[in-house]
């Protein structure tokens, strides 16, 4: 198959090209190849764990017309050209379909099951450590497009009380107490991730008094949180695009919800507080009235990383009250 040796040239390229830069940044997961080549449409991360090498390989669906045996066939030769590309055994590639996103059910499909089980393993990532699982869901546990992102919490963070609302893994939370937030708190409705949280607070020795996750709604607990006075010196809010979530009170839909969601988190923030939104919605257009509550800079082209082709994977602004 002649087209498979771009596809391993390409490979190796991308690789030899972000090594240095890689290397430079004491990164330890990031994303070779992203598209690259249309006859190749696959996502491929490279995370050097604490267990060893292992590849993230997602096949893009594309809605390509081939019969069950055709696919298996191909799928089996790009496993064994990236394993050998990449020096790393076909065992240890963790190999997914990524559809377009949509609604499955009551969860969206980042946070949808595999039925696999696979192996919980340990990748730094700025100087902290994550637990990832490569099998289980069909995205590992931390977001490697918003590295850049845990990077500005971090350095915001001083002496700060910190919320992360749709917290997922809790990866800006370990960057937040790294940066020296006085407390923290990270709400999430789901049981699975709250734990997650908390196996990261653990692993990177937070103080879960201080530290402290929560399982709930975020609108529910927004609206408390405003009658409650509770007040916040710095906010993440990253949400997904869509939920329907039966935990939920409603349905999620950032296009509709944001101004609510921002002016909720504007009423938390202290009198020099700032807040970072977030959201990988491609066709998401920014509600211009919420806009006149507070300043607001979009951040988007300087927080996706070098390892990223698609330049719209997330949008980033920075909010100041």
């Amino acid at each position: 198959m002649t087209d498979l040796v771009f596809y391993q040239n390409r490979l190796l390229k991308n690789q030899r090209r972000l090594n240095k830069w890689a290397l430079r940044e004491d990164i330890h997961a990031l994303r070779i190849y992203d598209r690259d080549i249309p006859e190749f449409p696959l996502i491929v991360e490279r995370f050097e764990t604490e267990s060893g090498v292992r590849l993230h390989l997602q096949e893009v669906d594309t809605g390509w017309r081939q019969t069950e045996v055709e696919h298996r066939e191909w799928l089996d030769f790009v496993i064994e050209a990236t394993a050998q590309s990449l020096g790393v055994e076909a065992e240890h590639i963790a190999v997914k379909l990524r559809a377009r996103q949509r609604v499955l059910g009551d969860k969206t499909d980042q946070y949808t099951p595999t039925g696999r089980r696979g192996e919980d393993l340990v990748v730094r990532e700025g100087g902290h450590r994550f637990w990832i699982n490569l099998e289980s869901y069909l995205d590992p546990g931390l977001f490697l497009d918003h590295r850049a992102t845990r990077a500005m919490v971090q350095e915001r963070a001083a002496g700060r009380r910190f919320l992360n609302l749709f917290a997922y893994t809790g990866s800006f939370t370990i960057y937040a107490a790294a940066g020296g937030a006085t407390s923290s708190l990270s709400i999430d409705l789901s049981n699975t991730y709250t734990d997650w949280t908390r196996r990261n607070g653990e692993l990177n020795r937070l103080d879960p008094t201080r530290h402290q996750v929560a399982r709930e709604d975020v609108f529910t607990w927004l609206r408390r949180a405003a009658q409650d006075g509770l007040e916040f010196d710095l906010i993440v809010l990253d949400p997904p695009s869509f939920s329907n979530s039966k935990r939920m009170a409603g349905i999620l839909d950032i296009q509709r919800d944001h101004p609510w969601l921002i002016r909720q988190c504007l009423a938390l923030l202290s009198r020099h507080g700032e807040m970072f939104f977030s959201t990988n919605l491609r066709s998401f257009e920014m509600d211009e009235q919420v806009q006149t509550r507070a300043s607001f800079v979009e951040l988007s082209p300087r927080s996706i990383p070098e390892d990223f082709r698609d330049r719209r994977i997330h949008r980033l602004w920075h909010i100041r009250k």
